[in-house]
């Protein structure tokens, strides 16, 4: 595609469509996946990298030459009506990549992944807000978020993704839809005190169905054994779409069974979760905190149930017919396959450059 130019949907006058992707230290965590699989939606649209090729090198040294090295190589090849999308945050380089854009006489649209003064607190919101206003367009990880941003004193024009794709190949086997007995549901992510304490709780409280846990038990060392709680060791991400075997898939954070607490918890109301997505490509309906960010997303969509408190489980599922099942499964391919293609990112991002160029 190399240069392949993209039509305006306004006066038909063309710019390039154009990234920067960047070294990654492996892409088995979310952020890395979800960055990397967009960089592809980008490629398919025909959109140019503007510094050196994508690399997954683990020597810290090494990944900040080719960081720079891309940068600079940026800095020579973004040209006049160039829009390019940035991925967020970019460490060290943001608000220099959009000031060099803009000298150029390009544009910057952002994709906002995280956010530094929500969870970590390594911004204040207003230096958060300076930062992301040298983007001219941004899109917030979901609508909560947009709606946040522009609360918060956010002025050029927002949108929202929704859901990061998850792109792969992998497909999940079909759901027997056969009358079910015992439900399950499968919590998968690294287990540490600081983001999963809940779990600890749960031995005491589940009833009528079982957990099954994808992590490294270690990480919660204080765990008591319990018959409904069913531990699994880490499975690669493919392995895992075709084969997980559960019901529904778990978004839960923090340290209390009714609420999610502390700052991984709280952060749901504002962020997107990846987990969310690669429950879907494993053809599972979802289960999250009804005050998390998603959580209108998942009844809109019908993939699934939120609920206020863990205990709310033990009497959820029996309520829930065969029925109803079958149809959140159905609703679950239809978002999945959407996923899988990168349509969340790509219809979030022509309708950024309908309002932009």
């Amino acid at each position: 595609m190399g240069s392949k130019v993209i039509s305006s949907a306004q006066g038909g006058r063309g710019f390039r469509l154009c990234y920067l992707t960047r070294n990654y230290r492996g892409v088995e965590g979310s952020g890395n996946k979800a960055k990397t699989d967009n960089e592809d939606t980008l490629k398919e649209m025909g959109a140019v990298n503007l510094g050196l090729p994508r690399t997954f090198h683990d020597n810290k040294v090494l990944k900040f030459v080719i960081d720079l090295a891309g940068v600079l190589a940026y800095c020579i090849r973004v040209r006049k009506n160039d829009v390019v999308v940035l991925q967020y945050p970019v460490k060290k380089y943001f608000s220099f990549l959009c000031r060099v854009a803009h000298a150029k006489g390009a544009k910057v649209i952002t994709l906002i992944h995280d956010l530094g003064s929500m969870r970590r607190k390594k911004l204040t919101i207003q230096q958060e807000i300076d930062r992301l206003m040298h983007a001219d367009y941004v899109i917030a990880s979901n609508e909560v978020m947009r709606q946040w941003l522009d609360n918060n004193g956010y002025r050029n024009p927002l949108g929202a993704l929704g859901l990061f794709d998850y792109r792969s190949k992998t497909v999940a086997p079909e759901h027997n839809n056969e009358p079910h007995g015992e439900r399950s549901i499968v919590y998968a992510g690294a287990l540490a005190m600081r983001k999963n304490a809940f779990i600890l709780q749960l031995p005491n409280v589940i009833e009528g169905y079982k957990m099954h846990i994808y992590g490294n038990r270690s990480g919660l060392p204080s765990l008591q054994n319990s018959d409904r709680l069913v531990f699994h060791d880490f499975m690669p991400a493919d392995k895992f779409i075709e084969g997980v075997e559960g019901d529904f898939g778990f978004v839960w954070d923090g340290d209390d069974i009714d609420s999610c607490t502390g700052s991984f918890g709280e952060y749901l109301r504002y962020n997107s979760p990846h987990k969310v997505s690669f429950y879907l490509r494993a053809g599972m309906p979802i289960i999250i905190w009804k005050e998390a960010a998603l959580a209108n997303l998942v009844e809109s969509e019908g993939i699934g149930k939120c609920v206020g408190s863990i205990r709310e489980l033990n009497t959820l599922f029996a309520r829930i017919t065969d029925k109803e099942m079958a149809e959140m499964r159905g609703n679950v391919r239809r978002v999945s396959a959407r996923l899988a293609r990168g349509g969340f990112f790509r219809e979030a991002l022509e309708k950024a450059l309908h309002e932009l160029v």
